[in-house]
């Protein structure tokens, strides 16, 4: 309760502002993924390429943007802790709005040739630095103007932008898909997901109006010259840890929403739409778990909640496949929706247990750079190395001991995370 001299924090709405904005910064970032998926390898690459390498190029296109996001996390997070988390949050929308409404007004291949997708390639990085730098600043304003004992809830409401980025984005798919007709969504309907992108503008613009910046963070001349390079020589090595926390949560989301229907649909004839259903339903479903996860560590701290899910991941691994396999529309939906739920264990609990690490005077370097390395080793490779896998060996298992080993590695980090800081881990 606030005393007489302090006002209220208006902490939920806040949290929910940041939570709208990073909702469709990763619908824009996800959209692409579904894209690669189904529609870029025909369409930004030559004709006579072999689907498995057409597949694969379409991927590597994917993942050029998790190489941009530790550089995103770093520019941004520098001139957050400099100069304010939302002027440096609202930038990052401006930009990724942009650069995903250019992705949709591309010439294709056979209209541009190869200048085609190296327009994609600058786009998709470019879509990286923004999401590099919007995840940092969104969950600082949601944890630094939340209550000290609720930061696990509030920083939950911007987890929960991942998932509906990715219902909002397959949505777009499946309804443009379903009344567009295959030759006309091929040549421009999978173009409108990209182009209604230029509403984060607007939620950037509107962030900018009504939201203040947290009382928390340190006045400007009390933070360091050099964010960054403080946050790299004394905390480095936990920057270090954090990126390996994080990797089986992004090895395995991206295996669940990405791989898995280039997978159902390539390789073993699934419908579409059953696939991008059972995506929806999963991210459905983790929307009030990442709020749940995130309330549970409140109460129990975030490394039980973080570990247990990590363990359950790694199980589940070898039973995501072969659910899939079955062809079964029942089992993939239990397949993924599963499996997004173990990953909610780790990512629910996961934004403030990284703000937590680093004080607040480098805490957006920190956290953002521990984030977004976890993405690159993590997700950013994660469809390719499973593509790889299922072509060198046949077979779905190696992808399932892939994924627990990731799981494993989680497992360890975050066991070393938090011992040399009074934090709530």
């Amino acid at each position: 309760m606030a005393t007489p001299h302090e006002k209220p924090k208006p902490s939920l709405r806040i949290a929910a502002m940041a939570s709208a904005g990073a909702a469709i910064e990763w619908y824009d970032f996800f959209i692409y993924g579904t894209a690669a998926a189904l529609v870029f390898p025909k369409l930004f690459f030559p004709a006579d390429l072999p689907p498995f390498i057409a597949q694969i190029a379409a991927f590597s296109t994917f993942a050029v943007g998790f190489l941009a996001r530790p550089i995103g996390g770093m520019v941004f997070g520098h001139f957050g802790d400099l100069y304010g988390r939302k002027r440096a949050l609202v930038a990052a929308m401006f930009i990724m709005g942009v650069a995903t409404t250019l992705i949709g007004l591309l010439p294709s291949y056979a209209s541009w040739g190869v200048a085609a997708p190296l327009l994609l390639v600058a786009l998709r990085f470019v879509q990286g630095l923004a999401v590099g730098g919007q995840w940092g600043g969104a969950a600082l304003m949601a944890i630094e103007n939340a209550p000290a004992h609720r930061h696990g809830f509030y920083s939950s409401f911007v987890q929960v932008g991942v998932p509906l980025g990715v219902v909002l984005a397959n949505t777009v798919f499946l309804i443009a898909s379903t009344l567009i007709d295959p030759v006309s969504f091929a040549a421009w309907g999978w173009r409108i997901g990209f182009l209604l992108s230029v509403s984060l503008i607007f939620v950037g613009i509107a962030m900018h109006r009504t939201v203040a910046e947290p009382e928390e963070i340190a006045p400007r001349d009390e933070a360091p010259a050099s964010p960054l390079w403080t946050v790299l020589r004394e905390h480095g090595l936990t920057v270090l840890i954090a990126g390996g926390a994080f990797i089986a949560n992004n090895v395995c989301f991206y295996i669940a929403i990405t791989y898995a229907v280039a997978y159902g649909t390539a390789e073993i004839g699934i419908p579409r739409e059953t696939l991008l259903g059972a995506v929806m339903i999963g991210s459905l479903a983790m929307m009030p778990a990442l709020i749940a996860c995130g309330a549970l560590s409140d109460r129990f701290g975030r490394k039980p909640v973080f570990v247990l899910g990590a363990i359950l991941s790694g199980i589940w691994a070898f039973v995501v496949f072969p659910l899939i396999e079955s062809q079964s529309p029942i089992a993939i939906i239990v397949a993924i929706t599963v499996a997004l739920i173990f990953v909610s264990m780790m990512y629910g609990p996961q934004a403030a247990l990284f703000a937590e690490l680093f004080p607040k005077e480098v805490r957006y370097s920190g956290a953002s750079l521990g984030y977004q390395i976890g993405t690159v080793a993590g997700g950013g490779f994660a469809p390719i190395i499973a593509t790889a896998l299922f072509a060198r060996y046949n077979s779905s298992l190696p992808i399932s001991i892939y994924l627990c080993a990731t799981c494993v590695i989680s497992f360890v980090c975050v066991l070393m995370l938090g011992r040399k800081r009074d934090v709530r881990v």
